[in-house]
């Protein structure tokens, strides 16, 4: 088992991988977007992420979810992903980095 120090230090990891992860539609990368709402390691083998699209009826969203678990096992095959899409809290243009919306020009 790993210490919280390390549990800490995966789950910033794993939150640096996301942002490898583009929402196609709108071409920024999930975190900055501020679709990435947790990120828990459970200090095994196990990595639960509770996210959400900018649109429940998101037409990427598979897409997405699987580009999310990817980008995880790439680094770390052995990671079970659990990801889980929530709506509450709904998502807002108010989530986006300030360095998302420099990016779209806001």
């Amino acid at each position: 088992m790993k210490t919280k120090e390390e549990i800490k230090n995966i789950e910033l990891e794993i939150r640096q991988f996301l942002y490898s992860v583009m929402d196609p539609e709108v071409e920024l990368n999930i975190v900055d977007l501020g679709l990435i709402y947790s990120i828990t390691y459970d200090g095994d083998k196990k990595v639960h992420i509770e996210m959400t699209f900018s649109t429940p009826a998101c037409p990427l969203g598979e897409v997405i979810v699987m580009n999310v678990k990817q980008s995880i096992n790439n680094k770390f095959p052995d990671f079970e992903i659990d990801v889980q899409i929530v709506f509450d809290p709904p998502w807002s243009p108010d989530l986006i980095s300030e360095k998302g919306k420099t990016l779209l020009g806001m």
